[in-house]
């Protein structure tokens, strides 16, 4: 809340907001500062979680990055928050390698394998008088609800929804919402099992880290 609240005060000083963005974020470059991301993050991200020492945080303190407690990211992954949120829930495993360019909600205990690429950003490219690079971005926020698990080198685009407990096979580019308990493969991904009563019994089961005896 207290940074939508900055937000909307520096959208009516034009003058203040890009001197602080100038501040936070080298010109033409799409990392923050050293100081931005050391110093300043901290106080405003939720890190409850373990990040290894060799992620890539192009993370920044106008949008909200929250890691929850027992939430792993892996070495050479790439967290971005510079154009919407991104929140990892509570025991959830990002694998090696993996890209995540927010807005994206995922939810608890889920499974990333390695080098997956999930967006919530598109680049514009209706004007064609303008190269796409000049004509911005739109985004919509790419959602993984509890329990998910993707298979390697799969890449998920921006809006999609996936499902509770769903799993997508390795190498799926995921263009629509899988439903819950469904199994999703290929390019573009479809739907080829929906897991049954008997069968969710089976395997909806909790894998938090945290559970007590």
């Amino acid at each position: 809340m207290h940074i939508l609240k900055l937000k909307t005060a520096l959208n009516k000083n034009p003058f203040i907001k890009k001197t602080l963005h100038w501040l936070i974020v080298p010109p033409g470059e799409h990392q923050p500062r050293w100081w931005a991301k050391n110093i300043l993050n901290p106080f405003i991200h939720n890190y409850q979680g373990k990040i290894k020492r060799k992620v890539r945080r192009d993370l920044f303190p106008f949008q909200t990055c929250e890691i929850g407690k027992g939430a792993r990211v892996e070495d050479f992954t790439v967290l971005n928050n510079g154009v919407g949120a991104l929140h990892i829930g509570e025991g959830s495993r990002i694998g090696i390698g993996n890209v995540l360019i927010g807005p994206i909600k995922i939810g608890k205990n889920c499974l990333t394998a390695q080098y997956i690429v999930i967006s919530g950003l598109n680049h514009n490219y209706q004007d064609t008088t303008r190269p796409i690079l000049e004509q911005g971005v739109s985004t919509k926020q790419v959602t993984l609800k509890d329990g998910c698990w993707i298979g390697a080198n799969c890449t998920i685009v921006a809006g999609v929804t996936i499902g509770k407990n769903a799993v997508v096979g390795a190498g799926s580019v995921v263009t629509k919402d899988v439903p819950d308990y469904a199994v999703a493969v290929g390019n573009p991904a479809k739907v080829v099992k929906i897991l049954t009563e008997k069968e969710r019994k089976i395997y909806d089961f909790d894998l938090s880290l945290n559970q007590t005896a």
